[in-house]
């Protein structure tokens, strides 16, 4: 069996280490006779994979007591409507950073609920930087404001936390959690889908802190009552099993390696060296300013869109796969979460200076 080099943006790449461990267990987890997904929710068994869970991420992330974690269904996605939900009212006012596509759906989601004010909006730079924190134009006494440290499309990424006082600091950290040690007590809510840096797609964590439970409107659906689901351990429905115990396997594996500081020394070397490979080329361009990109997804470009099928049918030959851009924005992308390897930038490159070499 040959394993590739997968470059997806999500669902992603997992720890060869870690799909071991889970074939292994797969028919009989620890002698139960029974693989995860067969397993109640309510047993002893699953209860205590959940609880170990969310002991190494807060081990992992350093999460303050005074914040509960939850493990969750319908994405991050799903988040976008349940954020208004649990910190607004009908006439209430949210702010929200537009810096590419997936704030734009936060935003057109959060319009159905409440006042959702773009306090700064990076449409005037195609999405190729983040607004400068002095522009932007808050609103006093705004619910939240919200915005997200890494798109995934665009390849945009803050590096570091925006102030924005005593207003609660939502965050979209789908694409960038566990990369890097993060100061979770700056936030009043972080939230990421699982299928980037946690575990398989289907899984949604959330880290709120604790006073910011028991807003939700009356009219929000059970399901997306945050302080009804910590109240009943994520467990109110049958939560998604399978997906939580793999990111469970996940944050052990990341243990493993050394925490979040080897993951953060690991994540810059991987994207410096991709970077320096691009921007040394002369033949392959990325469109974000350099203060902004991101470590987790590299999008390039060619010198020449018709080359774009050739160097796709090339990387797939060679063992690379995954690397087309987004359809709304086309090109290439390489996302280089915490599964890829060195091994996998270094073979990127290689590739990369082969095809130009062919066609520059």
């Amino acid at each position: 069996m040959s394993r590739v080099f997968n470059f997806s943006a999500g669902p992603a790449a997992l720890p060869a280490e870690v799909l071991e461990q889970l074939r292994s267990e797969m028919l009989d987890w620890h002698g139960q006779g029974m693989s995860v997904m067969e397993m109640s929710h309510r047993g002893k068994a699953f209860v205590g994979i959940a609880q170990q869970a969310e002991s190494d991420l807060r081990e992992l992330l350093a999460i303050p007591a005074n914040y509960k974690v939850l493990f969750l269904q319908g994405g991050a996605t799903a988040q976008f409507a349940a954020i208004p939900y649990n910190l607004t009212k009908a006439d209430s006012v949210a702010d929200y950073v537009n810096t590419g596509a997936w704030s734009k759906k936060a935003i057109g989601e959060a319009k159905r609920y409440c006042k959702a004010n773009v306090a700064a909006d990076a449409a005037e730079g195609n999405y190729s930087s983040i607004p400068a924190r002095a522009t932007w134009k808050l609103t006093p006494g705004a619910a939240y404001v919200h915005y997200t440290p890494n798109e995934t499309i665009g390849g945009v990424e803050f590096h570091s936390i925006p102030d924005v006082g005593d207003v609660p600091l939502v965050a979209d950290m789908s694409s960038t959690i566990l990369s890097r040690p993060i100061d979770v007590g700056r936030f009043g809510v972080i939230y990421a889908g699982a299928q980037k840096n946690i575990g398989p797609a289907g899984l949604v964590v959330v880290i709120v802190r604790e006073d910011l439970l028991g807003r939700a409107r009356p009219d929000t659906p059970t399901v997306f009552d945050w302080k009804a689901m910590a109240a009943d351990g994520s467990m109110l429905n049958t939560p998604a099993t399978y997906s939580w115990y793999v990111a469970g396997v996940v944050f052990q594996w990341l243990k493993r390696q050394g925490g979040l500081a080897a993951m953060e020394k690991l994540n810059r070397a991987k994207a410096e060296k991709l970077y320096s490979a691009i921007d040394g080329s002369g033949f392959y361009r990325n469109p974000v300013q350099r203060e902004c990109r991101s470590w987790m997804n590299v999008p390039f470009v060619l010198p020449n869109a018709d080359l774009d099928k050739p160097f796709l049918e090339g990387a797939k030959a060679a063992g690379l796969v995954s690397l087309e851009g987004h359809r709304s924005v086309g090109g290439m992308r390489a996302s280089i979460y915490n599964a890829m390897p060195m091994a996998g930038v270094d073979a990127l490159v290689e590739y990369m200076k082969e095809f130009q070499r062919r066609h520059g």
